[in-house]
């Protein structure tokens, strides 16, 4: 294997020499995501080669692998311990490495009971943009002392090393799961959302589309029922293929070829005035907006910002837009520093997160 790493030092350090752009690129199931690299005259770095696990305790609750490593084949060894990637990670296609998954930084249904990608990265390994072979964090929570650089290259799309290896928190498979699903209106529904995420319920996920409320609930299975009866609704069958169509954007909803918008917003936040289809999920956290031909980008981000959040433009046609929320003028200096420090030549796929880096 570092064999294969002294290859990808060579083309970063050819690259930085004759400063050429690399895209670096996994399994290529989330190219969709993310603003194009700036130009085409670049050269592809390849993830997918650097592939395994090369620890796993599952006593200790941890794991630690290569970043082309397939997520599929990463829980499939979980699964079989009774673990799980907790933050429930899409794949959007059999090919999904895990450098993949903590450079796009996505989290699945269970994100707002679990906790996000990034609170489960406990260290990485990554080649800079001159070829330095950097690793932060390590395999325990303790072994953080100072700035969480490893938590850095959680949703940074490549723009500032390349993934060699990631360790990650994971946590055991719940004994029960059941799913219940109940009518109400989207006013209703963002209410008892909020409501219940505030008592001691065993609610794992949620989702809310055209006037029907689902709950996943999870855990001990006399906490799972008991639940059940406390809240009401009727139980769903085929829970794990409902769920997994939510993560996997497999979901009728997610058909649609309009514009798809991701807004992450306080989740007390009342229905959003804005044309389109909505589905919502993380108790009113995250809305999922079907973009109607009337919405323009500055609309639909002035909206989000005044809800305590921000837009992301997930999917679309439509070129020219930026995909991910501007940042104010002092967190872009931040980010322009991270970039200067670790891509100093700007090589590493230039304008994946924002065009001008």
């Amino acid at each position: 294997m570092q064999t294969i790493i002294d290859q990808y030092k060579a083309v970063i350090r050819a690259a930085a020499e004759q400063k050429t752009p690399l895209q670096i690129r996994g399994g290529g199931t989330k190219d969709f995501y993310g603003n194009p690299v700036l130009t085409q005259s670049n050269t592809m770095l390849d993830a997918t080669a650097y592939t395994g696990i090369i620890e796993y305790e599952p006593t200790e609750l941890v794991i630690t692998a290569r970043a082309g490593t397939r997520l599929a084949d990463l829980e499939a060894v979980l699964d079989q311990k009774g673990q799980m990637l907790a933050f429930e990670p899409p794949h959007f296609g059999a090919a999904a490495t895990l450098g993949g998954c903590i450079a796009a930084g996505l989290s699945g249904p269970r994100r707002a009971a679990a906790g996000s990608v990034r609170d489960f990265v406990l260290g990485v390994r990554l080649l800079d943009g001159r070829g330095e072979d950097l690793r932060f964090g390590g395999q325990v929570m303790k072994n953080v002392a100072g700035y969480d650089v490893s938590r850095l290259m959680v949703g940074a799309m490549g723009t500032l090393g390349m993934l060699l290896e990631v360790s990650l928190k994971v946590l055991p498979e719940p004994m029960a799961e059941i799913t219940l699903h109940m009518q109400m209106d989207e006013a209703a529904a963002i209410e008892k959302m909020n409501q219940w995420a505030g008592k001691p319920l065993p609610i794992s996920a949620t989702c809310f589309r055209s006037g029907e409320l689902f709950l996943r609930l999870s855990g001990a299975e006399s906490a799972v029922r008991a639940a059940h009866v406390k809240l009401g609704g009727e139980e769903l069958s085929e829970c794990e293929v409902f769920w997994k169509s939510v993560r996997e954007q497999t979901h009728g909803f997610f058909r649609s070829a309009s514009t798809l918008w991701r807004l992450s917003i306080n989740p007390t936040t009342p229905p959003l005035s804005l044309p389109g289809e909505q589905l919502i999920e993380w108790n009113g956290g995250l809305r999922w907006l079907l973009g109607d031909e009337e919405l323009d980008a500055v609309t639909i981000r002035k909206t989000a910002k005044d809800a305590g959040g921000h837009a992301t433009l997930f999917r679309s046609n439509e070129p020219g837009i930026s995909v991910f929320h501007p940042l104010d003028p002092g967190m872009m200096r931040i980010h322009y520093a991270l970039k200067e420090k670790f891509d100093s030549f700007g090589i590493l796929n230039p304008g994946r997160l924002y065009p001008e880096m």
